[in-house]
């Protein structure tokens, strides 16, 4: 595949990527931000946020609305239709560790990444999956994951992909008609990288960012390397969209840890780069 060209520039800590009506959804974790920026690069700050925003993971609800998770408030929020956000979910009961990325699907159940340790800086523990329900009842429905970090679900709503960072792989589970996850099973290995943020293509490959290897890396299920785009920094999260689904949207930025987002330098920065196959599934 050719590189990935700049589409926007000066974001604190960009993650998250969503494709939706027309327009790249992000979070900017240091600034507090939801932004959304068009194929253009413009871009508008959806909502800002007065919580600790690391992490802060979005998706959208069956009915449209974003969803915000305020990750060391153990909290899922809603934006309400006066551009609010109010509480959706209560995380805490299930984990006091920081919660991460977010997934949801067709039936507007949403699945939330618990890291299971303080990160960063704290011993690691295994994490957990939960299912919040659009009621907004949660329940865990998977544990043991070392760093469960980016989710996808395919296009029948019948298998869920988590990457595990540290353990250097993709990890598949089947979905209940109760959105109950069984079957659990290694997608693939990724040796040598960290897997973060994912998304699917219609060949049934899954894209994943890796931040410390500065790319993102496109694999079959069993681990067969079929693209890879190079970068100049961290890769920490990928989505496919654009008007016909074949842009791979890349958020990146220089990475040297919690200190480096405290010296307020912006380095983070919105990559298009073309596609072999389009989107597919969630996100």
């Amino acid at each position: 595949m050719s590189g990935a060209q700049v589409l926007l520039e000066g974001v604190a800590f960009g993650e998250s990527p969503r494709w939706r009506d027309g327009r790249l959804w992000f979070s900017d974790w240091g600034a507090q931000e939801v932004v959304a920026v068009d194929e253009g690069g413009n871009k508008e700050v959806i909502v800002r946020v007065e919580f600790p925003a690391f992490p802060m993971c979005i998706d959208f609800a069956a009915d449209g609305r974003l969803l915000v998770v305020a990750g060391r408030n153990g909290r899922l929020l809603r934006r309400e239709p006066d551009g609010s956000l109010g509480n959706y979910a209560d995380l805490n009961r299930l984990s006091a560790s920081p919660w991460n990325d977010i997934v949801v699907d067709g039936a507007g159940n949403a699945y939330v990444g618990n890291i299971g340790f303080d990160f960063p800086g704290g011993q690691f523990a295994p994490g957990t999956l939960a299912l919040v329900s659009p009621d907004g009842t949660a329940r865990q429905v998977a544990d043991g994951l070392a760093f469960p970090n980016g989710i996808a679900i395919t296009s029948d709503d019948g298998t869920l992909i988590v990457a595990e960072s540290y353990a250097e792989r993709l990890t598949a589970f089947e979905i209940d008609d109760d959105g109950g996850l069984r079957d659990r099973r290694v997608w693939a290995e990724t040796p040598g990288d960290h897997p973060d943020g994912i998304c699917l293509d219609s060949d049934g490959a899954v894209w994943y960012a890796d931040v410390g290897n500065r790319h993102c890396v496109r694999v079959g299920e069993g681990g067969e390397v079929l693209d890879t785009v190079e970068c100049d920094r961290g890769c920490f999260a990928c989505v496919l969209g654009g008007a016909d689904d074949r842009t791979l949207f890349i958020v990146a930025q220089e990475w040297g840890g919690t200190e480096s987002m405290r010296q307020g330098v912006r380095t983070g920065q919105v990559l298009a780069a073309r596609a072999p196959a389009p989107r597919a599934g969630r996100p």
